[in-house]
């Protein structure tokens, strides 16, 4: 079985469970080296085993010199140098506008925009010593270009990493990094439990062309195919994997 990303080495942030995890065992299965970090440093219950090839690490995307550390440990492994990054940590939270915590805005803002920033600098000297362009992939979301309600401190940081993508990717440009951005349409995970209810749920899925979730190996694929051969003239980029919500008129 050919095996694309054979010998490249890499991180997965926020890779205990659900699109993270596939992600990560999408890549392994594709030849790669994949670091997991997370809170947990494992997979979750119910998530199943990861695939060969990916190792889970514990650790607080808030602690900038614990991820400094960590990032530096897994490069100086791997001869001071880093293939890819995925930023795919996030959370967020169900909840009118005018009646917000405060508290709850500034979590969502920190994890979905500040620690994805963090990590793209704590990785960008590995990464300029990649062979062959090194790759970051942050993972927006459907919020990024659409307008959902009881979400908007949700959408709003969505679109930050989507702008973030677009900036980085100007700025390291000359610097051997490829950034692009995949959107995931609607996908069964955790953080879609907390914030879907039967209602809306039937309203997302009437929403697009296909009228159900997608599986998240598909997200691993478009990932996959980022840090690969092929993509190493792609940059500044949003990839939806999304249903074809996206293009769905009336």
């Amino acid at each position: 079985m050919e095996k694309p990303l054979e010998g490249k080495v890499g991180i997965v942030t926020g890779g205990s469970s659900g699109i993270g995890f596939q992600v990560a065992n999408v890549l392994a299965e594709a030849g790669a080296q994949v670091c997991v970090i997370s809170r947990t440093g494992a997979p979750k219950p119910g998530e199943g085993q990861s695939a060969e090839g990916v190792v889970h690490l514990k650790g607080d995307l808030a602690d900038r010199e614990e991820m400094k550390a960590i990032v530096h440990g897994i490069a100086e492994r791997h001869g001071s140098c880093l293939d890819f990054l995925i930023n795919n940590a996030g959370i967020s939270y169900k909840c009118r506008a005018e009646s917000f915590p405060e508290d709850r805005f500034d979590a969502i803002m920190a994890t979905n925009v500040k620690y994805v920033f963090n990590m793209s600098v704590l990785c960008y000297p590995y990464l300029k010593a990649s062979a062959g362009r090194g790759r970051i992939i942050n993972i927006t979301s459907m919020s990024a270009h659409l307008g959902f309600s009881e979400v908007v401190p949700y959408c709003a940081s969505k679109g930050a990493v989507l702008a973030m993508t677009r900036a980085l990717a100007v700025e390291w440009a000359n610097d051997n990094i490829c950034v692009n951005s995949i959107a995931p349409g609607w996908f069964r995970s955790k953080m879609t439990e907390q914030v879907v209810d039967e209602a809306r749920e039937k309203k997302i899925l009437g929403r697009m062309p296909f009228h159900t979730y997608g599986d998240t190996r598909d997200l691993g694929a478009m990932a996959a195919f980022l840090c690969g051969p092929g993509a190493a003239y792609i940059t500044g980029q949003d990839f939806a994997v999304d249903g074809g919500a996206l293009a769905f008129g009336y």
